[in-house]
């Protein structure tokens, strides 16, 4: 909970673009823990520009952009607070799926994994692993799954984020162990915990590449004790270890930003004359944005009460001085601090 708060009190997640590149984040190292070798860069070539890599094989990639579409209708519909179905649960499969999954033929009928369709023979967690329940088990367990879902969900405190952890990751342990479908379920299992943190409003969970013997080793000790909070508490530690990373890397990024007040006020008296009341508005404006990465006049304005023209004017000086980059048109122009400015 402290390091939730840190991370809202330094404003990480309000940093431009930062919910697009988490949520790559999420989808890129979920696909890896099933076999993906696609990068975060990979990933965003391939979903901003749809630039595929040479270094990849057509599968891992697909698996990415699946995974990206899944998330993506996840997002919305979770949004609506509708109940959690057995055949929602299969749309969400057959999304996560779509590209990658394969046509089977077993004894208890044919079915297709692309079509998110309920498993028809039975599987175990590799070879001697320990195996998973009968598939003619599965449509009941799973409607029993749904069932216990939504009453948790109702019954969940919206302000107490820890119990809406522990809720997202009850389901994601309970839908793996159910094991519905013949391939993609930790994918879809990841992608309902994060829907339920969407849904009340928590940071959601990475599971990292570099996390996956742990995450594996938990799920096995809590399926071999019977002891959720196994589970929960190895997420919890995990979620904390990655929003710690987060908060060191982003407060020694802006320290690296951090500008001297002193000797750009100096700077810009002695370079471009100016007079010394301007050039320390001009400074505190250029303070102030050092942690920003892009931001807009209505930024400024916000800040510092400046009237817009008065903020544009002064934006624009700073940009012709050199100390900022323009982006965009005149109606949503943006800006961000140059790379060279004196610190």
């Amino acid at each position: 909970m402290k390091l939730l708060e840190r991370h809202r009190e330094l404003g990480i997640s309000e940093q431009i673009d930062y919910d697009k590149f988490y949520l790559y984040s999420i989808i890129v190292h979920s696909t890896a823990i099933e076999g993906s070798t696609v990068t975060e860069v990979e990933a965003q070539l391939l979903f901003d520009e749809g630039i595929t890599s040479s270094k990849r094989t057509m599968q891992e990639q697909m698996m990415n952009l699946d995974l990206k579409v899944a998330y993506e209708y996840g997002r919305e519909w979770i949004k609506q607070h509708k109940p959690i179905t057995v055949d929602w649960l299969i749309t969400l499969a057959a999304k996560v799926m779509a590209r990658t999954g394969s046509e089977y033929s077993a004894l208890g009928g044919n079915f297709s994994a692309a079509k998110g369709e309920l498993r028809k023979l039975n599987v175990s967690a590799g070879m001697g692993g320990k195996s998973y329940m009968s598939y003619l088990k599965v449509p009941e367990r799973l409607a029993a799954f749904c069932e216990e879902l939504n009453k948790r969900r109702k019954a969940v405190d919206p302000t107490d984020i820890c119990a809406v952890y522990d809720l997202s990751f009850w389901a994601h342990y309970e839908l793996v162990t159910i094991h519905p479908w013949a391939d993609g379920n930790g994918r879809t299992s990841r992608l309902l915990m994060n829907l339920l943190q969407w849904e009340f409003g928590v940071l959601p969970t990475k599971v990292l590449t570099e996390d996956k013997a742990t995450y594996i080793q938990a799920l096995i000790d809590t399926r071999e004790k019977e002891d959720i909070a196994i589970f929960q508490n190895c997420m919890a530690t995990l979620h904390a270890e990655h929003l710690r990373t987060d908060i060191d890397q982003y407060v020694n990024s802006a320290t690296e930003k951090m500008v001297d007040k002193t000797v750009l006020r100096k700077e810009m008296v002695d370079k471009w004359s100016i007079k010394p009341t301007l050039a320390e508005k001009l400074v505190d404006i250029l303070d102030f944005v050092a942690n920003k990465g892009e931001f807009t006049t209505e930024t400024i304005v916000n800040q510092f009460g400046f009237a817009s023209t008065t903020a544009k004017r002064y934006l624009r000086q700073l940009t012709e001085f050199g100390y900022l980059e323009a982006y965009g048109g005149n109606r949503n122009r943006c800006y961000r601090l140059r790379n060279t400015i004196s610190a």
